[in-house]
């Protein structure tokens, strides 16, 4: 008699369900708690995991390269003050620790090569804007001119939507 695969395979599925990332970029808009709301919802309720991602601006190059590296170090730890926060609100939503990335350059490329590399990212979480100027300028790079550039599901979650429109939806 042949041993069964079965428990392999429910294995694997745990794995793979464990492994689903939810993506949210940390950005200084009034939507990123609603993105974040949506991202703890859904890997709460699938048994995912949330990464947050800060991009963070380089600094300038200048006359005094000391001036250039303490602001690129206050910019870091500004950052890493913000994600620390954030950690301890998806560790109370979702009962797991997320994984924190710093990266520093422009944030759409930032993002579509951390998309690129990372191969645990299964999903972008993006909220948007509820002013009528659009839904920001990320979300409109990533649906037109570099849409073929991201290769994982998008999802965008308006801006305006309170926690129990949220509940319903995740």
């Amino acid at each position: 008699m042949m041993p069964s695969d079965t428990g392999t395979t429910e294995k694997a599925a745990a794995s793979a369900v464990r492994d689903r990332v939810f993506l949210v970029v940390v950005d200084d808009s009034p939507e990123r708690a609603v993105a974040l709301k949506y991202a703890c919802l859904r890997a709460r309720k699938s048994g995912g995991r949330v990464a947050l991602l800060r991009v963070i601006e380089p600094a300038d190059q200048t006359e005094w390269a000391g001036v250039g590296a303490l602001m690129q170090e206050e910019g870091r730890e500004e950052a890493e003050r913000l994600l620390s926060g954030l950690a301890a609100q998806v560790n109370e939503m979702t009962g797991g620790l997320p994984i924190l990335l710093i990266r520093e350059g422009d944030p759409r490329d930032e993002l579509l090569a951390l998309i690129a590399e990372d191969p645990r990212i299964s999903i972008l979480i993006l909220a948007a804007s509820a002013a009528t100027g659009g839904p920001g300028p990320l979300i409109t790079a990533l649906t037109s001119r570099y849409a073929s550039k991201v290769t994982v599901p998008m999802t965008i979650v308006p801006g305006t939507m309170d926690d129990d429109a949220l509940e319903r939806v995740t």
